[in-house]
């Protein structure tokens, strides 16, 4: 591995190492039931936040090919989840069934051969009119364009937005590209947790509780700048200056958040909390990269456009 790769990694295990003795610290000196509850949820983040770091730093370390597999099992799962949440009638099925098994591999294998080109329009342009296309032949014309619009939507967040961190491979910047999926995860992430942790600390104002009933005013200014900091002090494993990098730190921020936001809304209309129960303390694999669903593709086109030769 590249050795900023390495200390970026070990750093972020030394700091999971930290955040995990806090939590423990933090679970013996809590008494009041409402206090334990958030010490639980943020230990249960943190354990989780363990099993990432180690899965998407083993997946780099081994090199291109298990980084982009990797995502591809993401992508399978999320898409599972959304299904398995989202109505599908019997005229769905050999749209579905195209989009895990033909649709998503050939997605991930334009990445693996590096052809941008057809990556960039494959689900978008051909999979977007091919599917709804295919799903007429079965003659079922009941609530056919939400249908279709949630076979495409399963696809484009789960399958198509996801895809852009992996795609981050395929530039060349002057720096391992596997900085930029770390850097991008790592700012996304731990605007994330951030937010939740301002949140709990000085959040007063609800800013939606009828989408996302724990997400405060404060916590998204608190936990979005503090993110922007870290983003800004990381720009060194980047291609930014630290004034760009703060500037895409923004946008990852900002976007992240946006993509929780749509994805909270979306759960919300379809009655429940959680997209699934795979991560402890997070739900599912969904729930975990909701923000990374808009913010890679933003992260990517503005990287690509700007700071590639």
């Amino acid at each position: 591995m590249n050795a900023t790769l390495e200390t970026v990694l070990y750093g972020l295990v030394g700091l999971l190492a930290t955040a995990s003795l806090i939590g423990l610290v933090l679970q013996w000196r809590a008494t009041k039931a409402e206090t334990v509850k958030t010490v639980e949820n943020l230990n249960a983040r943190i354990r989780s936040w363990w099993v990432m770091v180690f899965l998407v730093g083993g997946a780099i370390a081994l090199g291109e090919a298990a980084t982009i597999l990797l995502f591809a099992l993401i992508s399978f799962i999320a898409l599972r989840e959304f299904w398995t949440l989202t109505p599908s009638r019997r005229g769905d099925h050999l749209a579905l069934f195209l989009s895990f098994f033909v649709v998503l591999p050939l997605n991930y294998l334009l990445l693996a051969d590096d052809w941008y080109g057809l990556f960039i329009i494959f689900i978008p342009v051909y999979a977007f009119l091919l599917l709804p296309a295919i799903a007429t032949l079965a003659g079922d014309t009941g609530e056919f364009l939400a249908r279709s619009a949630k076979v495409q939507w399963g696809l484009m967040l789960a399958v198509y937005a996801i895809s852009h961190a992996p795609a981050l491979l395929l530039l060349d910047t002057g720096v391992p590209s596997a900085l930029l999926i770390v850097y991008l995860i790592v700012v996304v992430q731990l605007s994330d947790v951030l937010q939740y942790v301002w949140g709990k600390l000085i959040g007063k104002t609800r800013l939606s509780p009828s989408i996302s009933p724990s997400k405060t005013v404060e916590g998204l200014i608190g936990g979005g700048l503090s993110a922007i900091l870290v983003g800004t002090l990381l720009h060194k494993m980047t291609p930014f200056t630290p004034l760009q990098a703060a500037g895409m730190s923004s946008v990852i921020v900002i976007a992240g958040f946006f993509g929780g936001f749509v994805l909270s809304a979306i759960k919300r209309d379809l009655n429940t909390k959680d997209w699934g129960y795979i991560i402890e303390g997070h739900g599912g694999v969904l729930d975990r990269v909701d923000s990374l669903t808009f913010a890679a593709p933003l992260f990517f086109h503005l990287t690509r456009y700007w700071f590639t030769a």
